[in-house]
């Protein structure tokens, strides 16, 4: 089974999936952090609580999950690091050859633009609550899954 390194994440690495969410660096307020897709006028926007488990209770990845036509924004609020698995797309499949895996600080939120292939949420320790924002209406273009090889992660040291 491929194993893949956890690599701390950057604006930069993180560009191609999507935005990357911090704190202002000055003043009270950042509007337009990120843009968020809406690719389905009248779709409207779920705000929704995820309770995400570590990831080694959920190793190894078997799938990817990508919005096509919405973004998604994952906003920790308890939540210690986390993890993301992301991938190309490649003809509407995961390039699984460009699979990466990032670890997120805690207090950093992220947003996948629409169609970013992406794994489930996970934290790297305990469990965590995340605030999640998708436009979806229950229809079959909400979420895509697609089948992977199964893949795991390098723990990290204890």
């Amino acid at each position: 089974m491929r194993t893949l390194p956890i690599a701390p994440i950057t604006p930069e690495a993180f560009a191609p999936y999507g935005t990357l969410l911090v704190g202002p660096a000055a003043g009270p307020r950042q509007d337009r952090a990120a843009e968020v897709e809406n690719g389905r006028p009248g779709v409207p926007l779920n705000l929704a609580l995820i309770r995400s488990e570590p990831f080694a209770a959920t190793m190894p990845l078997r799938r990817l999950e990508r919005h096509p036509r919405s973004a998604q924004a994952f906003l920790p609020l308890a939540v210690g690091d986390y993890l993301v698995v992301v991938a190309p797309d490649a003809g509407d499949r995961p390039d699984e050859a460009g699979l990466r895996a990032f670890r997120v600080p805690a207090g950093t939120g992220i947003v996948y633009r629409s169609g970013a292939w992406h794994a489930h949420m996970t934290t790297l320790s305990a469990p965590g609550t995340f605030a999640m924002l998708v436009h979806e209406d229950g229809g079959p273009e909400d979420c895509v899954f697609a089948p992977i090889e199964p893949v795991s992660v390098d723990l990290p040291e204890a």
